[in-house]
């Protein structure tokens, strides 16, 4: 009968921990660009002055997120900061594609298998409500220590394709080709919620930093259980709209944005920054 007790209590003290489990972790990203620089009459800038510019550029790309969460649910977004300035070199014009809005605010329910993203195109608010993207995780039993935490390693590999566009003195060129894509999580299973940065999920632990392509995801801060609670909230505003339906507005979107640039002057010079996925 005692031991009956003990172990009854012992279930109810785990489930009042894992009922009020919340925290917050800050995360850092970067990304590697390719930069593909012209000019009139074919001129291109020197080898010093593409390694300055692309300094200035993988700074303006280094961002902080904040991802609060609880045993369930989570919302990840930007930490608020001046807008960069846009990069030049010279009388070029650097066109930057790729780069995520700085209001989006990702919204996960891990136990309900869904999340909501709200953002912004070109000043028009969306709604993406969808199912949460599923990863066939491969563990790989290797380990690392990030912080104080032992985090194991899972990668993930998916086929993508992927549309280039580039403008050279007033003309739009198209190219797409379908790459493999290796995502690798390093997680931590002592901090138990399957969740993790952006849209990652679907660990025994949460995920303290992602490669994936040319983007990194590096934990570098966690506070556990703070004294003040947590509201973790759900977006609300915004045009409803599905993942691939988003896809499609952003496609059209891009195109339309290929196409003003075309209608410029052709004897201008061009810099297009070209980022990896």
């Amino acid at each position: 009968m005692k031991n009956t007790i003990t172990i009854l209590c012992l279930f109810l003290v785990h489930t009042i921990i894992g009922q009020n489990f919340q925290g917050k972790a800050v995360y850092k990203t970067s990304r590697k660009m390719n930069i593909n620089i012209g000019g009139r009459n074919g001129a291109t800038m020197s080898d010093e002055q593409k390694a300055k510019m692309n300094a200035r550029l993988m700074k303006q790309f280094q961002k902080t997120f904040v991802l609060t969460f609880d045993k369930t649910s989570s919302v990840y977004k930007e930490e608020k900061k001046l807008k960069a300035p846009v990069a030049r070199q010279g009388g070029n014009r650097v066109m930057v594609f790729g780069n995520g809005g700085g209001n989006d605010i990702v919204y996960k329910n891990v136990k309900e298998n869904r999340f909501v993203n709200k953002t912004e195109i070109m000043g028009k608010l969306f709604l993406i409500k969808d199912e949460l993207p599923s990863y066939d995780w491969k563990m790989t039993g290797e380990t690392k220590n990030i912080g104080i935490y032992t985090c194991y390693k899972a990668t993930y590999t998916r086929e993508e394709e992927r549309t280039n566009m580039s403008v050279e003195n007033g003309e739009v060129t198209e190219k797409t080709k379908k790459v493999d894509v290796v995502t690798t999580a390093w997680y931590a299973p002592s901090i138990p919620v399957s969740n993790g940065p952006g849209n990652y999920n679907g660990l025994p632990g949460l995920i303290l930093e992602v490669r994936e392509g040319d983007q990194t995801i590096i934990c570098s801060e966690i506070g556990l259980n703070p004294k003040d609670k947590i509201v973790i909230e759900e977006p609300r505003k915004g045009k409803k709209v599905s993942q691939s339906q988003y896809e499609k507005i952003m496609a059209k979107k891009s195109k339309e944005m290929m196409e003003k640039f075309k209608s410029r002057r052709k004897d201008g010079n061009n810099v297009q920054i070209s980022i990896g996925g």
